[in-house]
């Protein structure tokens, strides 16, 4: 054995054993847990990836959303799949509503049909037709007699509140019942997506009823209300199946109409 080996201090041997084991330990990166993380809005299509689904998403059966995200009715997070939609796709769908003749507008909301219309379109008609038509009223009130007081009603948002959600929310609801009776495979979030969207003619169209002159008025009210009942029924005509149903049409067409009717004879009188 070398004899400068021989001389080397032992204990400076056996100590430097433990350094080395610990330097080691501490060079290893430990594996830090997978972050479990929910993406908001969720996405319920599973092959378009998280966040946002886009127009060509891929959908599900009949168009239906996840049923695995519903929490229950008092939970707001179950109604948020109902607002996957950005910036984009509702002014996609509002410009598709101003199209009364295309009749494709479910096949654009398939793969995510929303209840954004339902809520804020209608919310906006609301507020327009309730101060436009105190507006209105006031123009006229002037050019009638403007010697005389003039007050703002504000009755006209309990009952522009109560006419177009009631509306909105009833009138898919039957239609819907409707034709599951007759044996077609309809879908309640769509008819409340298509009916929602369809008031945003109404909404552009209470613009214009503030001019104060009446033929004006009716003018545009039957043309917002023909565009609009035409949106519905060329949309709502993929549900029948035959001619004998047309009668379901009319009736779709009419109601819209009598809620386009309504707003004129109420608000602006």
């Amino acid at each position: 054995m070398d004899e400068s080996y021989s001389n080397f201090p032992t204990s400076h041997l056996i100590g430097s054993v433990p350094a080395v084991v610990t330097e080691e330990k501490s060079t290893t990166n430990p594996q830090a847990p997978a972050a479990n993380l929910q993406i908001f809005p969720p996405n319920s299509g599973a092959s378009t990836g998280s966040g946002y689904q886009t127009l060509g998403g891929t959908s599900e059966a009949n168009g239906q959303q996840s049923a695995n995200t519903w929490k229950g009715v008092f939970s707001v997070s179950s109604y948020t799949q109902y607002f996957n939609v950005d910036e984009d796709i509702v002014m996609n769908r509002l410009m598709s509503s101003l199209n009364p003749l295309s009749g494709d507008f479910f096949s654009k909301i398939d793969a995510n049909p929303d209840l954004y219309g339902l809520v804020w379109v209608s919310a906006t008609l609301i507020f327009v037709i309730s101060s436009l038509g105190n507006c209105a009223t006031y123009l006229m009130h002037k050019r009638s007699d403007s010697s005389s007081s003039w007050s703002f009603d504000v009755n006209y948002v309990n009952v522009a509140a109560s006419s177009v959600y009631g509306y909105a929310l009833l009138v898919p609801m039957g239609f819907y019942f409707l034709l599951q009776y007759l044996g077609s495979s309809a879908s309640l979030i769509r008819f409340w997506c298509l009916w929602g969207y369809s008031l945003f003619v109404l909404t552009l169209s209470s613009f214009l009823l503030v001019i104060p002159i009446e033929f004006l008025r009716w003018t545009i009210t039957l043309l917002a209300g023909a565009a609009s009942a035409s949106f519905v029924a060329a949309n709502l005509k993929m549900y029948i199946q035959s001619n004998d149903l047309a009668i379901v049409l009319v009736a779709a067409f009419v109601l819209q109409m009598g809620l386009t009717i309504f707003i004129k004879m109420w608000f602006f009188s």
